[in-house]
């Protein structure tokens, strides 16, 4: 039964490439015609495959309906959660978790800090999407018009000395962020408070949430909260594996 329900799921991905004929499907699997044909009627009975009418099969709506629905059925606040706060035990930090809805970067995950300085964010709250390492990861994602679009209706807040003053400096920064596969946050919403942060990735390489570790300086200094941005960046990883089950996400080519 094993070796059916293996022939049977081998047939998926190489229909994924394409429509394909009995004979194709056959010699793909190394079995007789007649073999393949029971598989591939016992998919098309469960709308896993469709044949045409040139008798040629395709893979089926009821896959692609499946898909859709566990896709939206995901929640990576559930799956992040753990990883979340297994990162703010080994570094002692405060990790959040955030998405992009509506125009607006929300928090919808936080572990505090384990030191009696804490911060103010809260679950919910839009974060200062100019300046926050989270959001910039969000936005970086896009493509290069909805980027350009985003950042031209912004405010431009000079939280501090080191906030983005303009759309143009947000968008070069934007850029950066795109190439590197992370973000900063020094000083730029409050001098005290310094951030980084990695992207979480869905099967398609599209960023989903963003992750990040904040401290204030009187607990960490940015040199030394920098340090710690590998172990962001893996935790990130292993977000985005178990959310996308796949084994490494992959970042899609630019749009």
């Amino acid at each position: 039964m094993s070796q059916t329900v293996d022939r049977a799921l081998s047939i998926l991905p190489l229909l994924a490439e394409g429509p394909a004929d009995l004979g194709q499907v056959a010699d793909r699997l190394g079995v007789h015609k007649s073999t393949a044909l029971r598989l591939l009627r016992t998919l098309h009975e469960h709308g896993f495959v469709y044949r045409q009418q040139d008798q040629r099969y395709r893979l089926g709506a009821r896959l692609f309906a499946l898909a859709q629905e566990a896709v939206e059925n995901l929640d990576v606040r559930e799956i992040a959660h753990p990883h979340l706060v297994e990162l703010n035990a080994q570094c002692g930090h405060t990790v959040h978790l955030a998405v992009y809805e509506e125009e607006e970067v929300l928090y919808i995950d936080k572990v505090e800090s384990r030191y009696p300085v804490r911060m103010y964010s809260r679950i919910g709250k839009p974060v200062a999407i100019t300046v926050a390492a989270v959001a910039k990861l969000l936005l970086a994602d896009l493509s290069e018009s909805e980027r350009r679009a985003i950042a031209e209706k912004l405010d431009y807040p000079m939280y501090t000395s080191r906030s983005v003053p303009n759309a143009g400096a947000f968008l070069k920064e934007l850029a950066v962020v795109r190439e590197q596969g992370w973000a900063t946050d020094l000083g730029g919403h409050e001098e005290s408070i310094n951030c980084i942060g990695a992207p979480i990735r869905g099967a398609d390489g599209r960023v989903v949430a963003a992750m990040s570790v904040s401290a204030p300086n009187v607990v960490v200094t940015a040199e030394e909260l920098l340090t710690l941005l590998p172990l962001v960046r893996r935790t990130a990883d292993t977000i985005s594996r178990e959310y996308s089950g796949t084994p490494n996400p992959r970042k899609p080519e630019p749009r």
